[in-house]
């Protein structure tokens, strides 16, 4: 049997370079097949404040998480435990921009816009029953800040929040709700 030109410098090596040649064969083969990781896994999260992360606020539900006045301290605000959380929910379900939510006391709505990466509403309207709880108490406060907003942030990777910086420089953050 004729042996071609390859096989037999093959033929020549050694076992245990012939068993290398294998080895790092199989090796090379194996990692060929490997899982690629995903470039996307890695890289650091995006601008938040990039005016096109705005668009993906469209039928999303928001609950007010946290908020840090201009000088640094923390505003209180009423949570789950404490009754009802303030909430936003942004719906565009009748072929219109529609806002509304839970303000602390009572039940808001009216119309938003997203415009350069900022998200506006217009005149918000609201039920008007009167509480005493420390969620009648921030209502108003809330609303005004509605009006005030200067620049919005948001991130849809996890943890899923929005941002709004006020024109006086306090920061609300929201939580995605599940709504």
């Amino acid at each position: 049997m004729l042996q071609s030109s390859s096989a037999r410098r093959v033929a020549r090596f050694t076992p245990s370079l012939r068993a290398a040649i294998v080895t790092l064969s199989v090796a090379a083969l194996l990692s060929a097949c490997a899982m690629p990781k995903h470039p996307d896994s890695a890289a650091p999260a995006p601008d938040p404040f990039n005016p096109a992360a705005a668009q993906l606020l469209d039928d999303t539900s928001w609950v007010l998480s946290a908020w840090k006045q201009a000088d640094g301290t923390a505003r209180a605000i009423p949570s789950a435990d404490q009754g009802e959380p303030l909430t936003l929910t942004l719906s565009t379900a009748t072929g219109q921009r529609h806002a509304s939510g839970f303000s602390g006391c009572n039940r808001f709505m009216g119309s938003y816009a997203l415009k350069d990466g900022k998200l506006s509403f217009g005149a918000l309207g609201s039920t008007r029953m009167a509480c005493m709880t420390p969620g009648g108490k921030i209502e108003s406060v809330f609303l005004d800040a509605l009006t005030r907003i200067d620049r919005t942030g948001v991130q849809m990777r996890a943890p899923q929040q929005m941002q709004l910086i006020l024109d006086n420089g306090d920061t609300l953050t929201f939580d995605r709700s599940a709504r």
